[in-house]
């Protein structure tokens, strides 16, 4: 039971360890150039619109297949 107290107790400060820098570096550094709320909308909404352009190709052409055929 000893041997696992310790092992799990080195497992949490393994995790901890990385939160603990990356707090100590935000209150040092407030403006670490994080990506903003608005960036992320952004990129969801380009991905968004690629992947119905890119489906809307795919059933524009699995319906007419057979007429494009012969071009």
């Amino acid at each position: 039971m000893k041997h696992t107290a310790a092992r799990s107790y080195r497992a949490v400060r393994w995790l901890a360890t990385p939160l603990e820098e990356g707090l100590k570096e935000a209150s040092r550094r407030p403006d670490r150039g994080d990506i903003s709320i608005t960036t992320v909308i952004i990129w969801v909404a380009a991905v968004t619109g690629a992947l119905v352009i890119a489906g809307t190709i795919a059933v524009v052409i699995a319906k007419y297949n057979g007429n494009l055929a012969g071009i």
